[in-house]
């Protein structure tokens, strides 16, 4: 089994050739050789979070198809990526909000002192 030309090497970045050390992962009973400069640890994580829903997918699908399950594996992923990403953003305009009305106070609060 030869290894892939993309490496994972920081969250959600792939890049060509990186020379770093290979671990190797099992995912839906299958091992890959993940080539990565990330701890040894995280690629195990990522690794048996996405056997975890290909595994939640295989019981919530009719058929047995593998490539079925894993895009559907894969949609799942997604969909929890875009919703955290919302929220992230959600809170962030919140937070940013919060700042202005605490810079608009202190503003006020300096003005009667002048």
């Amino acid at each position: 089994m030869g290894f892939a030309r993309f490496y994972l090497t920081a969250p959600g970045i792939l890049v060509a050739d990186d020379p770093s050390r290979v671990v190797t992962v099992e995912i839906m009973g299958q091992r890959y050789p993940i080539r990565s400069a990330l701890d040894i640890e995280y690629i195990t994580h990522l690794a048996n979070y996405v056997d975890e829903k290909i595994q939640t997918a295989t019981e919530h699908s009719t058929g047995g198809d593998t490539v079925r399950i894993a895009v559907l594996a894969a949609l799942n992923i997604a969909d929890e990526y875009f919703r955290a990403r919302a929220t992230e953003a959600h809170l962030g305009e919140n937070l940013q909000e919060r700042a202005s009305e605490i810079e608009q106070l202190v503003d006020r609060a300096l003005d009667q002192f002048s």
